[in-house]
């Protein structure tokens, strides 16, 4: 049998289905298998073009900037196809390139995207409110990014070595409410530290945290809140 032709459209996410018009006004060829690379959308984002085989190709990595082919091994393609032909020749391309395939359905996708971008988007958001609490003590930026990035890249290589719930470390993880609250005093009762806080101490919990000083750890994150955010709005 001849092999079929792939075409990817590697356009940003609000382009997707406009070029799926444009690629069907064109009168693609027959048995012509064209894929999207989002992770936010599902196949109906290739509607246009649904009278053939569709699909979808999301490598779970960053990629600001161009990176080496390396970048692909052992990370996972999230795919998903109209056909089975197209699924199976999806994730024979996804090992093709060291990646490990997952089949992530239009009804998964909202869920999976928004997991990645806590594990992306999310991660860079939390130092940068560490940059900027450094620099309020006079740090360089730059001086800031080079201090806490090789605590980062030290966290990760942690959770690929331990998972999420033997890599937790700190003041939450130990139930050292006295640290939170001091915390939470010179952030001015920072919201974003407060909720992360509270997440964490669900996996310290997980993880074993006496269930006392989990309790105290709680109030700490808790205490006051109703009260900050009445001054706030004044």
């Amino acid at each position: 049998m001849p092999r079929q032709g792939l075409l990817f459209l590697a356009v940003p996410d609000a382009a997707v289905h406009g070029m799926a018009a444009r690629v069907a006004g064109l009168g693609p060829p027959p048995g012509l298998s064209v894929v999207h690379v989002s992770g936010a959308l599902g196949l109906d984002a290739l509607e246009p073009l649904d009278d053939g085989p569709i699909g979808s190709f999301h490598p779970l990595q960053s990629f600001s900037a161009p990176r080496e082919p390396e970048a692909w091994r052992g990370i996972t393609v999230a795919v998903d196809a109209s056909t089975p032909a197209l699924l199976a020749q999806l994730k024979r391309l996804a090992r093709g390139v060291g990646a490990k395939p997952k089949h992530v359905t239009d009804d998964q996708r909202v869920l999976y995207h928004a997991a990645a971008v806590f594990a992306s988007n999310y991660v860079i958001a939390s130092v940068a409110e560490g940059v900027r609490l450094l620099e309020e003590l006079g740090w360089e930026r730059a001086e800031a990014e080079a201090a806490l990035v090789p605590l980062v890249e030290g966290v990760v290589a942690n959770l690929g070595r331990q998972g999420v719930v033997k890599a937790l470390s700190g003041p939450i993880r130990r139930g050292d409410s006295a640290t939170v609250s001091r915390h939470l005093t010179d952030l001015n009762n920072s919201d974003l530290y407060r909720m992360l806080g509270l997440v964490a101490l669900g996996i310290a919990r997980e993880a074993g945290l006496d269930p006392a000083a989990a309790e105290r750890t709680r109030r700490a994150l808790t205490r006051n809140v109703a009260a900050t955010r009445r001054r706030r709005g004044r």
